[in-house]
Parts: structure tokens; sequence; C-alpha cells
């Protein structure tokens, strides 16, 4: 399978989610991908969290429900392993849609609301760090009117 190449940073859409143009953070030093949320908690059989991008404000504030879920344990950039909700959904990015595991946290002091880690990258994607919005821009060029007049 031929490997596609991806930036730092991009952009991609959560179609299980309904969420696009969601800004993500390519990092290889993470082993799972996870997604900012808040409010994550276990109410009658269903896992309910808040996504949370100020950048989206269709988004900001949206609840989600979740009958399928997982419980993890992460070790965090500083070293701590804390306990985490683990989703199962799916990512379009190169106008493929993927199958992805995302773990539920709160990023909120982090610039990009969706980590993208090894487990997801492996056997699919070649990361240059001189890159960015690889996906993103081809996907807004085909988006362009390709008649001129």
């Amino acid at each position: 399978m031929e490997k596609t190449v991806i930036g730092r940073f991009d952009k991609a859409d959560f179609p299980a989610l309904h969420l696009n143009d969601i800004a993500i953070k390519i990092d290889t030093g993470a082993y799972t991908s996870s997604i900012h949320c808040e409010n994550i908690r276990e109410e009658n059989n269903l896992l309910l969290c808040t996504f949370l991008d100020e950048e989206h404000p269709l988004y900001n504030g949206k609840e989600f429900s979740f009958t399928d879920y997982d419980i993890v344990f992460v070790r965090s950039s500083n070293g701590i392993i804390q306990k985490r909700y683990q989703v199962m959904s799916t990512i379009k990015i190169f106008s493929k849609v993927y199958k992805i595991s995302l773990s539920l946290s709160s990023r909120q002091e982090m610039r990009f609301p969706v980590l993208i880690g090894r487990k997801f990258l492996t056997k699919k994607f070649i990361v240059d760090t001189q890159l960015t919005d690889v996906s993103f821009n081809l996907k807004q060029n085909e988006n362009k009117n390709p008649i001129q007049e």
C-alpha cells in the first residue's frame, strides 16, 4: 500500500460526528489519537460528552452520545497515566474515509482540538514536518469550480 505524505498540521472531517474542517495536529510521539471534549460522563449506558472548538461555533458546546465505548489508560506527555474513554469514529482526509479510534480528553490548553497519533498513521502516511494543510488544500482545490469563463 502506497503511503500518503501528510504535514504536521491539517484539517479533517469526522463524518460520523458531523464535524467538518476540524484542525488536527499530527503527533508521531503519541500512540493514540484524541479529541477535545468536556463534561465526559456515563448516564443510562450512554457515554455523553461536549465537543469544544471555538473556531466552529456550530459545534462548540454540542453534546454527543455514544453507545459503544471503552475505557483505556493513556500515558500523557508528562508521564502521568490517565483513565480515558475511547470511541470508534471515522475521519475523512485526502478524500478517503478511515476508521479511527479516539480517546476523549480535555485539551483546553492545546492549540489543536484533535491529535492524530501513530496508531492511525502507521501504514497509511509519511509525515513531512515542513508541510501543513496538505489534505485541506487539496480539498479546497477540488471544491473550486473547474469551469472558467
